[in-house]
């Protein structure tokens, strides 16, 4: 489910870099206000509360091995702790560079150490032809 409540509000897609060292965008940026309530996008254990380069993040550790990040959030959670999709795991913090909305979500996702997009959770990744 959607970690923000109300309207999605995409300000910035999934753009991966053509390799996994070279810079891109590992995640989408969902608009939203100072203080919103951020919850987790599906059920699972809590494995991370704090900061990193300076900005609160939590990340959830799902039973399918895919793993889900929130930044910036002040989170209300601790390791360990089991959430439900929807359960709030912390609040908005205000700012996040490159976006130009009082307030961005940063929305990740991966499996081991790939990136992945995170609207794939619900059905609307980008598609992509294999060969």
């Amino acid at each position: 489910m959607w970690p923000l409540a109300g309207p999605p509000d995409i300000a910035r897609p999934f753009d991966p870099p053509p390799q996994p060292w070279r810079p891109g965008h590992r995640g989408v940026d969902l608009g939203g206000r100072p203080g919103a309530v951020v919850s987790a996008a599906a059920a699972g254990e809590v494995a991370f509360v704090g900061a990193v380069a300076g900005r609160g993040v939590v990340s959830v550790q799902h039973p399918s091995g895919l793993r889900t990040t929130y930044e910036p959030v002040t989170g209300t959670v601790a390791v360990g702790d089991r959430v439900d999709a929807g359960s709030p795991v912390g609040r908005l913090d205000a700012g996040h560079a490159g976006c130009a909305r009082p307030a961005c979500l940063h929305w990740g996702l991966r499996r081991d150490r790939q990136y992945l997009d995170p609207l794939a959770m619900l059905g609307l990744g980008r598609s992509r032809l294999l060969p």
